[in-house]
């Protein structure tokens, strides 16, 4: 749709929107994008924020994050063509016209940002880690190689695959990447299970001083925050699809984003409570480290986890692609083409590989990344913005929904923020750079 009170769209907009005007997805594009989106590393660290909650508390947060994420996944659909005739293709477009336009960049695109570049940074750390990972189980007798190293190997694939110019021609391996992530959650819980509990296994509070247990119970809710991480990215993917007044596209945007929750729940609720319940509060902050054997199925599993953030940094740096390459054009004057994309993608990809090789706390970064970023992109500003824009009877059932949704995230926020901030000073304190 659009809207005839709109003056014509130039070029150097089109650009800044992604760079293809053209709106030609299919629902099940919305699916994989989605899943590629929100199942990424943090699902096998999920067992690790168990051993902190322990299973009732764990259980219960996970369930509750995940109705909750849902909820708010839907109202950002159903804002997405609140207005008639108008499409918000951006979260900070949405974000203008709930807050104001002077507001709402300011509320919205740091969070956004955020969660797409904190993204980036993590998976450069997953995927480096990963790689090592899988050369020293496929090869024992190998030249042992630092983990830096890794993460560069990793990072030097991006400043190829950066230079796809938008969402569409990522397709491809964006799917490759959700059928990874289904594959290797299914071998973190079937290995789980099969590797049976471990001797003398115990679900007990880890043992340690009180105030650091606060502050891992704080990590771990951001830890479980970054799992619902697809909110960030959720407008841009439903802005590719078609859409008339006879068949919006929050129809098939919704469609997908339903089976993308539902392949979500048979990844993360297996993994978490098998993981936890084969190693207890010894689990690892990776549940695929404590699997060894069969050696070939972890070693490929890592393998999988390779390929699957590979999809996943795309579909969180481009958004962030279309945002600079727009600052670059209206600000600086700047032609777009080839040159504009080389430049700006591989500062990027550069700037995600410096931070991730020099801080590379996978669990301590998925916590502070999870409660900075995640918490109010996926928990309380769709919340928020659909009170605004909405305008639901207070007192209903759907108005305190959202205000629980938005006192809940607002505490996930400060508290993981906090734990995972402390974590990475107490963790960097020890830690040796660039080895």
């Amino acid at each position: 749709m659009v809207s005839t009170n709109s003056p014509p769209v130039t070029k150097e907009e089109q650009w800044g929107k992604g760079g293809d005007p053209s709106r030609r997805a299919k629902w099940w594009y919305s699916t994989f994008h989605t899943v590629t989106a929100m199942i990424g590393a943090g699902v096998l660290s999920l067992p690790y924020a168990m051993a902190y909650l322990g299973w009732g508390p764990g259980t219960m947060v996970l369930a509750v994050s995940w109705c909750m994420t849902l909820n708010t996944m839907w109202q950002m659909i159903e804002l997405h063509e609140c207005v008639p005739g108008t499409r918000f293709d951006r979260y900070v477009d949405l974000g203008r016209h709930a807050f104001g336009q002077k507001l709402g960049p300011w509320i919205v695109l740091p969070q956004q940002l955020i969660v797409q570049v904190g993204c980036d940074i993590v998976y450069m750390v997953t995927g480096g880690k990963c790689l090592k990972k899988f050369l020293e189980m496929s090869c024992s007798s190998c030249t042992p190689i630092k983990q830096s190293y890794w993460i560069l190997i990793f990072g030097g694939i991006h400043f190829l695959l950066s230079q796809l110019p938008n969402f569409n021609s990522v397709a491809a391996v964006s799917l490759a990447a959700a059928v990874m992530s289904l594959s290797y959650s299914t071998i973190a819980w079937a290995g789980s299970l099969a590797h049976g509990q471990v001797e003398d296994v115990s679900y007990a509070y880890k043992k340690t001083s009180s105030a650091d247990y606060m502050f891992r119970v704080f990590n771990a809710l951001g830890q479980i925050s970054f799992a619902f991480a697809g909110h960030a990215v959720v407008l841009e993917i439903q802005a590719t699809i078609p859409s008339t007044p006879e068949n919006p596209s929050k129809v098939a945007m919704w469609k997908g984003a339903v089976v993308s929750y539902f392949i979500n729940a048979i990844c993360y609720f297996p993994v978490a409570l098998l993981g936890y319940w084969a190693f207890g509060q010894d689990v690892q902050d990776n549940v695929l480290i404590d699997l060894k054997r069969p050696a070939w199925l972890i070693a490929s599993a890592n393998l999988m986890v390779v390929v699957h953030v590979i999809g996943s940094y795309q579909v969180y740096a481009m958004p962030v692609f279309a945002l600079l390459e727009g600052l670059m054009v209206k600000k600086f004057n700047f032609p777009p083409g080839l040159g504009l994309r080389l430049i700006t993608r591989s500062a990027y990809v550069a700037f995600t590989l410096f931070i991730g090789v020099s801080f590379p706390f996978f669990g301590d970064l998925l916590g502070f990344f999870g409660g900075f970023g995640f918490a109010p992109t996926s928990f309380f500003l769709p919340s928020i913005m659909w009170l605004i824009i909405k305008k639901p009877k207070k007192y209903s059932i759907n108005w305190l929904i959202n205000w629980v949704s938005i006192f809940a995230g607002v505490f996930i926020m400060m508290a993981s923020t906090i734990g995972g901030f402390r974590n990475i000073v107490t963790d960097a304190s020890t830690y040796r750079f660039y080895t």
